[in-house]
């Protein structure tokens, strides 16, 4: 039964991922509540899983001529140093206290969209 959960995350995540959406967003929260894995396994399994998908979207998006090049370096310098930082913030935190920093984050994610929809719908009740 495990390979079978584990096989529909890794559909989900690469959904996501492809799409460069945050495979991980969905991922995460699938292997920690379907599949028991604690908060820190699953972000790194979520890590892991992510570099043959990105690798492979990465190619599509090359193919297809939708990267921009200008800019990369000033993107990717900082991300690397950060995300070898937070990597390390977060491998010193203990796992109950990470599932809930990455659920508030979860939250706080999704508390945009709905705060722009609700924007959108003042403006267009505006116009009548």
């Amino acid at each position: 039964m495990a390979f079978y959960l584990y096989f529909l995350c890794g559909i989900a995540g690469g959904l996501l991922g492809g799409m460069g959406m945050g495979g991980g967003t969905l991922l995460i929260p699938l292997l920690t509540l379907f599949l028991g894995a604690e908060q820190g396994v699953a972000q790194g399994l979520n890590l892991l899983s992510f570099l043959p998908m990105s690798a492979v979207a990465l190619g599509v998006h090359l193919r297809e001529g939708r990267l921009e090049k200008k800019g990369l370096v000033l993107l990717i310098l900082p991300a690397l140093v950060f995300s070898g930082l937070s990597a390390l913030f977060a491998a010193s935190i203990p796992s109950p206290l990470l599932r809930k920093g990455f659920g508030l984050f979860l939250l706080l994610l999704s508390a945009f969209p709905f705060a722009s929809s609700l924007r959108r719908e003042k403006r267009n009740e505006k116009k009548f």
